[in-house]
Parts: structure tokens; sequence; C-alpha cells
């Protein structure tokens, strides 16, 4: 599930890059009134900015939907596990004994 919502969330900020940056700002409208701009475009002169910023909105809300569920995803506590309650114990003591650990008396080293 996880990474279904990773896949979704990286292509849909794509696709969101992609089309805030096809589309013209608010001073290219008056451009295209007077015959400089995209007039001749594949959806007309309004066409686009109509199906550009739909798209937009849709895409806007994927990514956010997508944000949300993976803070969702990952803010639930899980159960605390710390590093020495991965130890096995008993795989120490076969390894080095508890004798061979603390040095007695007769190792020590004198003053």
């Amino acid at each position: 599930m996880e990474t279904i919502v990773w896949v979704v969330h990286i292509i849909t900020a794509v696709v969101l890059i992609g089309l805030v940056l096809v589309q013209h700002g608010k001073g290219a409208d008056m451009g295209a009134a007077f015959g400089t701009g995209s007039a001749g475009s594949l959806f007309g002169s309004s066409g686009s900015a109509n199906f550009l910023s739909r798209s937009t909105k849709y895409a806007a809300t994927i990514f956010f939907v997508t944000s949300l569920s993976l803070t969702y995803l990952y803010a639930k506590p899980q159960q605390a596990v710390g590093v020495m309650d991965r130890v096995d114990v008993n795989a120490i003591q076969k390894v080095a004994p508890v004798d061979a650990v603390a040095p007695s008396k007769s190792q020590e080293i004198p003053k």
C-alpha cells in the first residue's frame, strides 16, 4: 500500500510541475486577444486555459491527498523496539561466558 501511494505521489508531482510550466500567466490573455499569442492552439484561445487549469486542480488535489496519506502512514506509532531488545542473550553467553567478561582477582593488574 505504501509503495502504491509513493508511486502515485511522485507521478502526480511530476505531472503537476509539467502542468504549471505549460500554463500561461494572466498577462498572456491580452497578447492572445491581439493575435500575438496562442490564439490558434489545439484547444482554442480559452479552451487550453480551462483544460489546463482543471487538470492542475485535479492533480493538486491528488497530490495533497497522497501527501496526507503518506503522513498518516508514517505517523502511526509503532511498537518501540530498541537495539537491546533484538539481542539474543543466549548467543552472547555462548560466545563469551560470564566468567570471561569480569576479570577475577588473580587477573587484576598489580598496583
